[in-house]
């Protein structure tokens, strides 16, 4: 098991791709959506946070991100390759993560093969997004190593 947590980079990462709203906004998925992409029942229409807040959020859904990819990678990892699978799983949330061809090739070793499945992963309601795309994009970058 790993025991990585998140860098700057890779937050950095999620802050780009999330952005900072400071009042709820409806995501491509229709999902009401604060901060940086937080979500739960209490997000609404309407509801709004301060930076504080915000950045409270982002650690808290940070946190079982790291937890979940920590606990469900069981080959070792390098820390791009932790962030990139942290943002991805913020983003996609812990059970498609753990249900995905990703996270099995992964498990296999197959690095080279789970690295193409983040662009998978750009869909909405069966149609590519292109933000969901250039994420998975940058994530695909960053697990790659940068290159």
């Amino acid at each position: 098991m790993n025991n990585f947590t998140y860098s700057q980079s890779g937050l950095h990462l999620t802050e780009q791709f999330e952005g900072d709203v400071l009042k709820s906004y409806q995501d491509t998925g229709g999902v009401w959506t604060i901060a940086y992409g937080h979500t739960g029942p209490d997000i609404v229409a309407g509801t709004t946070c301060t930076q504080l807040q915000a950045v409270a959020w982002l650690t808290q859904d940070i946190a079982w991100a790291e937890r979940e990819v920590n606990k469900l990678v069981t080959i070792p990892l390098n820390q791009d390759e932790f962030d990139a699978l942290v943002d991805f799983t913020f983003n996609c949330g812990c059970g498609n993560f753990d249900h995905s061809t990703l996270l099995a090739e992964l498990n296999k070793g197959d690095l080279a093969d789970a690295a193409k499945q983040f662009e998978v992963w750009c869909k909405c309601d069966g149609k590519v997004v292109a933000g969901l795309l250039r994420r998975r994009l940058a994530e695909e970058q960053l697990f790659n190593g940068g290159n």
